[in-house]
């Protein structure tokens, strides 16, 4: 028979002090970079199967700004709506269901339209599967950037590529989020990576990831390249980004190779006889981060930080995204307020 939880049990499961308000970065219409303003909001209430985390560092993505601006999955969103999918922070309340977790842990997290707010606040209550604790190397802000970007550079290489040791692969959009991640993580598997990126400085940050080779797809033929790289065809393209360079790295994979995209890759590829197409979403849950994590010490993983803002900021932060040319991710200093 289960006893009841001791007086002490109980406040063990919350940190004293927790306000009621929080600040946060929000929108209460969908707009450009302007629509995002400070707001003062009432601090999410948890169930019994989340946690409520005071947040460090919040990711900043494209797909925050495409929800910015309009696009949402599903139903219309109830305004204020707080953006972000991912961040890292310590746990300061845990539900009564919750065993794995507790309060003081450092984690990080990614929510995909998290149902009681995103990551540009104060706090954030998550379901506790999505949650986990950050890898032994990290500190908050760069386990902050990876939530979203790591688990989707992951499952790209590992589950829709299936990349084995010795096979090749083009990265394509290679000096983001998630494509400095992914060359990692491919290597780590003993990949050899031909990377695009744009920029000196993108060609110099995908060789610091350790590419085998780097190109700017937007002067150089990465058609020609990618032959004289892999002779009989490349096994594998991750494709981070479309359009007319992308089509020409689809002229260099092997009969029966593969291309993985992530959902949401504009323009979408356009598929071509004798290539697998797999589209994919990044998936959070405890297994998922359990591997991650296992990858992340692996691969003694390093974190491009592209910048930071406070949170106050985050409407700049929008505005830099938009700008282009962002060599690895940018994050908000929740804590910087």
């Amino acid at each position: 028979m289960l006893q009841p939880r001791t007086h002490t049990e109980h406040k063990m499961r919350r940190a004293p002090r927790i306000p009621l308000s929080m600040p946060a970065a929000a929108i209460d219409h969908f707009g450009g970079p302007e629509a995002l303003t400070a707001y003062v909001l009432p601090v999410p209430k948890i169930d019994a199967t989340e946690v409520l985390i005071e947040l460090d560092t919040a990711g900043v993505g494209p797909w925050d700004a495409a929800i910015r601006a309009g696009w949402y999955p599903g139903k219309k969103p109830k305004f204020p709506l707080v953006l972000g999918t991912d961040g890292a922070g310590v746990v300061v309340e845990v539900g009564s269901r919750v065993r794995r977790l507790k309060v003081g842990d450092k984690v990080y997290a990614y929510s995909w339209a998290n149902p009681k707010g995103g990551f540009y606040a104060e706090y954030v209550a998550v379901a506790s599967h999505k949650v986990a604790h950050i890898p032994a190397r990290l500190d908050l802000e760069h386990a902050g950037a990876i939530a979203t970007t790591g688990l989707t550079a992951l499952q790209g290489i590992d589950d829709a590529l299936k990349i084995k040791r010795g096979e090749t692969i083009i990265i394509h959009g290679a000096s983001g989020g998630v494509g400095t991640l992914a060359i990692q993580f491919a290597k780590l598997r003993g990949a050899r990576v031909l990377a695009t990126a744009s920029g000196i400085d993108g060609l110099e940050l995908v060789r610091d990831m350790g590419a085998d080779v780097a190109i700017d797809a937007r002067h150089q033929d990465v058609a020609e390249v990618a032959h004289r790289f892999a002779p009989d065809g490349v096994d594998a393209i991750l494709a981070l980004a479309g359009g007319d360079e992308l089509e020409r790295a689809l002229e260099t994979p092997r009969p029966g190779g593969k291309l993985a995209y992530p959902n949401g890759v504009e323009p979408e590829p356009k598929k071509r006889r004798g290539i697998k197409f797999i589209p994919y979403d990044g998936i959070a849950g405890v297994r998922e981060f359990q591997r991650l994590n296992i990858a992340v010490e692996a691969a003694k993983l390093k974190v491009p930080i592209a910048e930071a803002f406070p949170l106050i900021k985050a409407a700049k932060a929008h505005e830099r995204l938009a700008e282009g040319h962002v060599l690895g991710k940018i994050v908000l200093r929740i804590r910087e307020l």
